[in-house]
């Protein structure tokens, strides 16, 4: 990146500017902790850098307002993970129900469907593989194996209804920063 994360960025959002980096396949998928160090090094850069860039954000209100109650988003954006914006989502109680792109792409033929308990099976035999190469081997997109997945870990946690009325902002906004609170270290005593 040739330019710096804090400069004035007029009318474009730093998502966009700095689109490389959000676009970055490990904010999207995470390292696992049996990742080498160079990728979990790597990972901390740029989540260190994502998150400069959405705290000068002046829209970061509404776009983490939509990407926990209208969308379900992957990697970092609003200054949150999609693990956060889970949790947001359940201390709201709220549900985001999953937007069928194969279909609207066009990717997967009518009435072909992916066996759901397939691809859990795949990931499961496979836990180092990416999900690209598992929608590969699958015959299928990369977002028809992560539909799948998050059907899968959705279904083994506890199921929240949605509530009657959406949050407010307000409502996203505190739960996200005791979310934030609850996860940043405490400085010890000495």
């Amino acid at each position: 990146m040739s330019k710096t994360l804090t400069q004035n960025r007029g009318t474009t959002t730093g998502c966009v500017e700095f689109s490389a980096l959000f676009q970055d396949p490990l904010l999207e998928e995470p390292p696992s902790t049996t990742a080498p160090g160079e990728s979990r090094r790597r990972y901390s850069q740029l989540m260190t850098a994502a998150h400069t860039v959405c705290s000068a954000c002046p829209v970061i209100e509404q776009c983490l307002y939509q990407a926990v109650v209208d969308h379900d988003v992957a990697g970092y954006l609003a200054g949150s993970t999609q693990r956060r914006r889970l949790e947001i989502r359940r201390r709201l109680a709220i549900t985001v129900q999953p937007e069928d792109f194969d279909t609207l792409a066009g990717v997967t033929r009518r009435n072909r469907q992916v066996d759901h308990d397939e691809v859990v099976r795949l990931r499961n035999a496979n836990p180092h593989e990416s999900l690209e190469s598992l929608a590969q081997r699958l015959g299928c997109s990369l977002s028809t194996v992560k539909r799948h997945l998050k059907r899968e870990r959705n279904t083994a946690e506890v199921t929240f209804f949605r509530a009657q009325k959406p949050p407010t902002t307000e409502d996203v906004m505190a739960a996200f920063a005791a979310i934030t609170r609850a996860a940043s270290p405490t400085p010890r005593a000495a």
